[in-house]
């Protein structure tokens, strides 16, 4: 049931949305490093979700600025936590 959530909204999501959280959470991304986020949210969300998002997290690292990539490491470590009793 939840992955069928997660589909549907990965589906509707757009460059805006991520654009629009990121700010909201102090995250100024470059339109390079926006696209390199929604492919990999697009494409590898089950990873992120489910198993070992370390290669993408250690690409990001590489083509994003580093305090940039601490906030998105920071980001990913919260939201795992906080919703890891539905996954």
């Amino acid at each position: 049931m939840i992955e069928k959530l997660i589909i549907q909204y990965i589906d509707r999501m757009t460059l805006t949305d991520i654009d629009q959280f990121a700010r909201k959470n102090g995250i100024v991304l470059e339109q390079d490093e926006l696209n390199l986020i929604y492919y990999h949210i697009k494409n590898n969300w089950r990873t992120i979700v489910y198993g070992n998002p370390k290669p993408i997290l250690e690409e990001l690292k590489t083509r994003v600025d580093n305090l940039t990539y601490q906030k998105i490491e920071n980001l990913y470590v919260q939201f795992k936590n906080k919703y890891s009793y539905y996954l």
